[in-house]
Parts: structure tokens; sequence; C-alpha cells
């Protein structure tokens, strides 16, 4: 399961026991929020696309909704989103747990500038019940970020 590997993962920071985890479902923006009992904007969600034949991941702020032009000028293709089967197999994390932490070799991370606003923010951790709270700072420490992009709308 997805979520023993960003466990284990986090582990190695001796950060695991900051990973929340919860009796209801986190596996949207909204569900997360209730669960975290905080403002959606302020979810992390990570988007997994296809780039030249390879898994990407764009992690933005929960109210955040991707603009294709700004996308397209940045990864020079038009913005296909993976399907679920795709996303498990690619990236190695299951829709609604999809997260920066623990994907497969090879997959690039991408942290929006849509992100920049808040303190911290709660990126899920690998399953459909489960977040972290995480300064900036820290999503990029623990994301192995590629760099910083500005492909959402009004960013």
């Amino acid at each position: 399961m997805a979520i023993e590997k960003v466990k284990a993962y986090f582990r190695n920071y001796e950060m695991e026991g900051r990973i929340q985890e919860f009796d209801v479902s986190s596996a949207t923006v909204e569900l997360a929020a209730a669960a975290l009992n905080c403002e959606p904007w302020r979810i992390a969600k990570t988007l997994s696309f296809m780039v030249d034949g390879h898994g990407i991941l764009v992690v933005a702020a929960g109210d955040a909704k991707i603009d294709n032009p700004k996308y397209k000028a940045q990864f020079g293709t038009k913005a296909k989103m993976l399907t679920p089967e795709e996303v498990d197999t690619l990236v190695g994390h299951a829709v609604g747990g999809v997260c920066p932490f623990a994907v497969n070799e090879g997959v690039k991370v991408y942290l929006d500038v849509s992100l920049k606003r808040f303190e911290t923010v709660f990126p899920a951790c690998g399953s459909s019940n489960s977040a972290i709270e995480l300064t900036i700072v820290e999503l990029e420490k623990y994301s192995g970020y590629t760099d910083w992009v500005d492909v959402c709308k009004g960013y």
C-alpha cells in the first residue's frame, strides 16, 4: 500500500509521526479540508500529467485550476491528465492519495506558485485518508521537486 511507502520515506527523516490518518475520506480537496478542519485552499493537491511519455506531478493549492496556455508554455504540450490506471502504474500512488513523496523513479515533481501564499499546506500521504502538514520549505525538501512553476489561473 502506498501509505506504507510514504511512512517509510518519512521514517528516514524521523517525521513519520506527523502523518495524520483519518476515519473518513480525504480523497478530494473538500473532503481533506473537512477531515483536517482547515480551509480548502490550504490542501496541497497533487495533479498527475503525461509529458513526453512520462508521468509528472504538479502540486498546487486546493483552490487553483490549471491554466492551459500557461501549462503549454511551461511544458511544451497540452495538459493531459493521467488516467487512474496510469497514475497508479506510473506514479506509484492511487487517485485520492497521490502525493509527491515516495513516487516511482523518474517522476518529476513541480510545485506551483499558488502554494507560496501559505505558511503551511497539507499534501496527502499515499492513501485516501491521510495528510501531513508541512511548511513550504519542508514541502520543497521532502517532495524532491524539480522546479517551481506558474501553471494555474490567477497566480
